[in-house]
């Protein structure tokens, strides 16, 4: 094995206060539930942590890698979904009411009633109902799941929205080869 002289670092985070820190500390943030088209949620955070660093180039250099459910599945009635769970930490098993990172994720990103529903649901123990729960909508604006050609067409979406990796999140190994064809 070789040791790299420039390993880099990442901080996986969503919250403000955390993407701000990755920005002034780390080579690169991991974003889960990552959304595209809210992607300006994030600039202000990522701005002042950029400013902390006091290094004008890093901005250049600093790799927004999100953690992307993807895959192909079939579905009827309902967006397809990934080859894994709905966005599980959406359904209350990260935190706790009243603080849960996943749930005030979803609120800025204009799903207050669905979060507090999942989170009610979950934490009632009704698991397969908050499964459920969570919008298709908010599935694909996290995902790039369906058929290859709408994986596709949302993937400059991604580009547009500052994201310089994609981390694939898929559990078929057919999935990760469909994003890496897809993506080169």
């Amino acid at each position: 094995m070789h040791a790299r002289a420039d390993l880099p670092i990442y901080l996986a985070a969503i919250g403000p206060k955390n993407v701000a820190l990755a920005a002034e500390i780390a080579d690169g943030w991991l974003p889960v539930f990552f959304s595209p088209a809210r992607a300006s949620l994030f600039r202000e955070a990522l701005a002042e942590g950029f400013a902390r660093a006091g290094a004008p180039d890093k901005r250049a250099r600093f790799d927004v890698a999100p953690m992307v459910p993807g895959g192909r599945r079939a579905g009827r009635g309902r967006l397809p979904r990934p080859g894994q769970a709905p966005p599980g930490a959406l359904r209350g098993r990260h935190g706790r009411a009243g603080r849960n990172f996943y749930f005030d994720l979803a609120c800025r990103y204009g799903y207050e009633a669905a979060a507090a529903r999942i989170q009610e649901l979950y934490l009632a123990g009704r698991r397969p109902e908050a499964e459920a729960a969570v919008p298709d909508a908010l599935v694909d604006e996290v995902a790039l799941c369906g058929p290859p050609e709408r994986i596709r067409e949302r993937l400059p979406a991604w580009r547009e929205a500052g994201v310089t990796t994609l981390v694939c999140a898929a559990a078929q190994p057919e999935a990760v080869r469909l994003m890496a064809e897809l993506v080169l």
